[in-house]
């Protein structure tokens, strides 16, 4: 996992109440057991015409969103099934992080161990946000991982949580087996003075 410090991008903004995992990415491509290739089908029933061809309606679609690395959703983003395949695809397409005012737990958990930062902002600041990238869709946002904070294009910030644990693992670019892995020296340490006969 590539580790996660501050990232400064523009911001797609697709302010629809709760997104589910199905319609981040369809069931019909969840057959396969590797990440390579799902940001394709990222959303991909919104993405796409009947007909397979892109939608051009569609934001994932148009050129402002080419390279953006942050979503701005709706309120309750991720409910539904369990699947994993979800902040695969995110990840898979280029984002980093998604922002809105509620997650549901499973997709939460499911991002932080994939590299994939929830940010978590209050009404208000949701509201601030859509307004702002609507009216200026080039506009970029800071987030500042190690200060737990958001910048926008107004300078104004605000700060978001994250538990000290997922926000280590993010920092460092590395999963919950890495940070046991990496742990290998003071386990063997430990089991030496307290089991060894």
């Amino acid at each position: 996992m590539e580790p996660f410090r501050t990232i400064h991008s523009r911001v797609v903004v697709i302010p629809v109440n709760d997104i589910d995992t199905d319609q981040i990415i369809p069931a019909r491509f969840l057959k396969v057991t590797d990440k390579k290739g799902l940001g394709a089908n990222l959303f991909a029933d919104w993405r796409y015409l009947p007909d397979g061809k892109p939608n051009p309606d569609f934001i994932l679609n148009q050129p402002q969103s080419q390279g953006a690395q942050v979503l701005l959703a709706g309120d309750n983003f991720g409910c539904g099934s369990s699947r994993e395949h979800a902040p695969w695809a995110l990840t898979g397409f280029g984002f980093r992080a998604v922002i809105s005012t509620s997650f549901a737990d499973i997709f939460r958990n499911n991002s932080l161990k994939n590299g994939l930062l929830p940010v978590l902002v209050d009404v208000q600041t949701h509201q601030k946000l859509v307004d702002m990238f609507t009216e200026i869709p080039d506009a970029h946002l800071t987030i500042d991982l190690e200060k737990s904070e958001l910048v926008m294009p107004d300078d104004s910030r605000v700060n978001f949580p994250i538990d000290a644990f997922s926000k280590n693992c993010l920092l460092n670019g590395t999963d919950e087996l890495g940070y046991l892995l990496g742990m290998e020296a003071q386990i063997s340490s430990y089991e030496k003075l307290n089991f060894s006969g």
